[in-house]
């Protein structure tokens, strides 16, 4: 009935929901939809390809296309890019390729188009002083991050200065690190030396730079200053030597040169051994002698090798750091390796630990409780995973508390076939051993294990 209904309306007739409309009403009598076919048929002449790329040669094309270009020039005023309009001109006084005019200059980059594009009010606008409010300028710095600062966004509830350091500052140790990995006592401590070998590299360095080449006339200064031919000078002449010759050294770092020279604290300095140690020269020539050195002792050594002889001792410079130091222990084997000492066992222990197995496990558990009660796996349990979990079996389930059915029902599905009347022996025994009288899987397999081991052993003795 909705149909008859619905078929009334023209839109249904002429625009059906999910078809195309009826077109046979609309068509004379005894014609087919599908069998009349309608227009003039088309020849096919020759295929697409050949229309669009002809079988022609460039010289066929080209003459092909020119045919005609004249009249067009007529007709349509068709010319070709870049070529003059010809109005008929005689061109014998003046050749046709003739200019007039100036030239004008210009840039095939297009330098003079990209300046007559651009006002000059813009120009002068990109290289002046953009003037903006001190306001909004306070408000950027503090909110947005500016290029080489961090970004601190309370700095003006700061009572501080921008270089203030937050903290108690630690005195450093007498010690560093590789005085730590060779063991050195408190008199072979290199780390209290690095001043002192800073002071000798800055005032090489400085010297270096300033090439500064006059240490005879330095050494003969110091020679007329020692009047009893002793070798040493004071500290005060040394100093005033110094700024005589003008030698191009700051103050403190002098000052800090001269009382390292000066080791036994009487204020007076081996002035020849002072020159030494301020020539950078010496330094470089001292580094390649070692080298040479060096190699030549390297060399004897693999000919006494080749020789089967005794090799003779080679003396090193002690650097802070040596070579890769083997039979390295921690502090920890080092303590539990003592013999005799006292046990810690009973000891209390402070902070929490990371596993609570001081706490007993809650049989359900919340979603936000993350403690370790010592029931999940360790870290070689997920490295070497049980052949268990890969069916979905973990730990706690072997230790989890069921009921004689399901123990059954496990020991059925593993192969194990037995009667009721040993199992209840197995079970009664295996909850004998728990004092609340319940029994998990483990235990029962205990339990079968321990049973397996006995029968072995009665049938042993019988042999016997």
């Amino acid at each position: 009935m909705e149909d008859k209904k619905e078929s009334e309306y023209l839109s249904k007739k002429k625009a059906p929901l999910g078809t195309s409309h009826d077109q046979m009403p609309g068509l004379p009598e005894g014609m087919g939809l599908y069998n009349v076919s309608y227009g003039i048929p088309t020849l096919k002449e020759g295929k697409a390809g050949d229309i669009i790329n002809p079988p022609k040669s460039r010289k066929q094309v080209d003459h092909e296309s020119g045919d005609g270009q004249d009249l067009y020039k007529v007709s349509h005023h068709a010319y070709d890019v870049g070529e003059t309009y010809d109005r008929k001109y005689n061109w014998q006084r003046v050749p046709k390729t003739s200019t007039f005019g100036v030239e004008t200059p210009h840039d095939n980059d297009g330098i003079h188009v990209k300046k007559s594009l651009k006002w000059l009010y813009n120009t002068q606008t990109e290289k002046a002083a953009h003037i903006v409010s001190q306001r909004l300028e306070e408000f950027r710095e503090r909110t947005q991050p500016q290029l080489g600062k961090v970004h601190d966004p309370i700095k003006d509830t700061m009572n501080v200065p921008s270089d203030h350091t937050f903290g108690v500052l630690f005195k450093p140790d007498d010690y560093g690190a590789g005085d730590l990995i060779h063991g050195r006592t408190p008199d072979n401590y290199m780390k209290r030396d690095e001043h002192q070998r800073a002071v000798l590299a800055a005032v090489r360095q400085h010297l270096k730079k300033s090439n500064y080449h006059h240490f005879n006339d330095l050494k003969s200064a110091f020679q007329f200053y020692d009047k009893d031919k002793s070798g040493k000078i004071s500290i005060e002449e040394l100093q005033a030597i110094c700024e005589q010759l003008k030698l191009p050294v700051e103050d403190d770092l002098l000052n800090s040169l001269l009382s390292y020279c000066d080791v036994d604290g009487d204020k007076q300095i081996d002035y020849e051994e002072f020159c030494k140690f301020l020539n950078w020269q010496n330094a470089w020539q001292d580094e390649l002698m070692y080298h040479q050195q060096t190699s030549q002792e390297m060399q004897e050594k693999e000919k006494l090798q080749t020789e089967n002889l005794e090799l003779p001792d080679i003396h090193k410079t002690t650097r802070q750091i040596d070579n890769a130091v083997g039979g390295w222990k921690t502090s920890s084997s080092t303590v539990n390796a003592t013999v005799g000492r006292c046990r810690t066992k009973d000891w209390r222990s402070y902070g929490v630990p990371t596993i609570r197995s001081d706490l007993a496990a809650p049989r359900i558990r919340r979603i936000s409780d993350r403690t370790n009660y010592g029931d999940e796996s360790d870290a070689y349990g997920l490295i070497n995973p049980s052949v268990y979990s890969k069916h979905g079996v973990h730990e706690k389930d072997f230790f989890q508390h069921r009921s004689p059915n399901e123990v059954h029902r496990v020991i059925d599905s593993v192969g194990i076939r037995m009667t009721a009347e040993t199992f209840d022996a197995l079970w009664r025994k295996a909850a004998s051993q728990n004092p609340q009288g319940l029994v998990s899987v483990n235990s029962f397999k205990k339990v079968l294990d321990t049973m397996h081991a006995d029968e072995q052993l009665t049938t042993q003795m019988q042999e016997v």
